[in-house]
């Protein structure tokens, strides 16, 4: 099976990339995905985020908790 590719949109510089990035931060929020280390294999491996873009959505679904 061919691999997927984020449309350019989505994709880091994109002008939808904010979209990613928010159901990203609702991700990292549910713990029925499982744990912190498997969200972060899947999102910066599957989803294609970087290390800062990844720190910068778990931060984001930490502080929103508080």
């Amino acid at each position: 099976m061919p691999k997927k590719k984020l449309k350019e949109e989505y994709q880091p510089g994109g002008s939808k990339r904010h979209v990613i990035l928010d159901k990203a931060v609702a991700y990292l929020k549910d713990p029925r995905f499982g744990l912190q280390s498997t969200k972060h294999i899947f999102l910066v491996e599957k989803m294609g985020l970087s290390e800062t873009e990844y720190l910068d959505c778990l931060n984001n679904a930490t502080v929103e908790e508080w």
